[in-house]
């Protein structure tokens, strides 16, 4: 990776703590927990992968409480869910399937 691409990926992700701060801190007022079910909901429907994928491999020490919890939850269940498709394609049983 040149120091150009370096560069430009510190760059997107600072932009992207921000935003996830900034939409944290726009829902603090409904309370702890709902702000970052709310913060979480807002990241899941409307970034694109490639932002959630950065986002889940950058370090989020630095965000705010509610901003960190909502990203700790949605890393999380992104976890789960490849576990649960490698877990569901490692079986390979022939005659198991859904379709009938």
């Amino acid at each position: 990776m040149s120091d150009h691409d370096e560069e430009h990926r510190a760059d997107t992700g600072a932009k992207l703590r921000r935003m996830a701060d900034q939409i944290a801190r726009n829902l603090q007022s409904r309370g702890h927990e709902e702000a970052v079910e709310g913060t979480a909901e807002h990241i899941w429907k409307f970034w694109d992968p490639r932002m959630k994928a950065q986002i889940f491999s950058d370090d989020i020490s630095g965000l705010s409480p509610i901003a960190r919890e909502a990203l700790e939850r949605l890393r999380k269940g992104q976890e789960d869910k490849e576990q649960a498709v490698a877990e569901f394609n490692a079986v390979n049983e022939v005659g198991h399937c859904d379709a009938g």
